[in-house]
């Protein structure tokens, strides 16, 4: 099914790398006809061309290329840019959905997918991801000692050291500091990071919550900032300021 034509007046300019040539063209047209501009690869070589020629807001990347592993192509994008990154996966690349997540992808879709589906994850990544959109957009939380800074989405240590999150940790972070003392279940917190219905082999929220307490717990084995309730969720245990 093609989409209403739209225009895009942001400009989105998105990245399709993906070695089958009947998916590049059918997401090249499907998401050009919804007002993006497109940007075709379908090997590493051909990736890093589309890098150092254009600006990518957002990037579909597929796991499995023929002349590199898609999780160096995630490393590669983390090292040069915070854009949004959706892996595209099939059923049975758990591991790799997981290692990816871990390095700072935004969200996953598995093959076969609908192209409707995929824009709709793509208009949410973006939604989430443009600071304009946000809820709350300036200001600062503290806890334990921890700045994070609402507009940058940098987090500093005690001691003044500073890092920049990933969208996903940002908004995970964002949220349990919103309720400190709340039980949030998976459910809740999925939602704040991506449009996905949580099941339970559904394992984003487990690894973004071991991505924040590697950054911000004194001993990530021995959790106190972010608490787990086993069979619910998690719970920031500190008081925010």
């Amino acid at each position: 099914m093609r989409p209403e034509p739209a225009n895009n007046p942001l400009g989105v300019r998105i990245a399709v790398i993906d070695d089958e040539p009947t998916i590049q063209e059918t997401l090249r047209t499907y998401f050009e006809t919804a007002g993006f501009h497109v940007f075709t690869a379908d090997s590493a070589e051909a990736f890093r061309r589309v890098m150092d020629r254009e600006r990518i807001d957002l990037f579909l990347l597929d796991i499995k290329l023929p002349d590199c592993d898609g999780l160096t192509l995630m490393r590669e994008i983390r090292d040069r840019t915070d854009a949004p990154v959706i892996l595209v996966t099939s059923r049975s690349d758990e591991i790799d959905r997981v290692i990816g997540l871990e390095l700072g992808a935004d969200d996953y879709v598995t093959k076969p997918f609908s192209t409707r589906e995929l824009l709709a994850r793509v208009n949410s990544v973006l939604r989430r991801t443009r600071s304009d959109a946000r809820e709350e957009r300036v200001g600062t939380r503290r806890f334990a000692g921890w700045t994070l800074d609402l507009e940058s989405h940098r987090l500093t240590s005690p001691n003044g050291e500073s890092s920049r999150l990933t969208h996903g940790e940002f908004d995970l972070l964002a949220s349990l500091t919103r309720h400190p003392g709340k039980i949030m279940s998976r459910d809740e917190l999925i939602a704040s990071v991506t449009d996905r219905e949580w099941n339970p082999n559904d394992r984003t929220i487990d690894v973004l919550i071991s991505r924040l307490r590697r950054k911000i717990e004194p001993e990530p084995g021995k959790p106190r900032l972010i608490a787990t309730e086993y069979g619910i969720g998690y719970v920031f245990t500190e008081p925010v300021t």
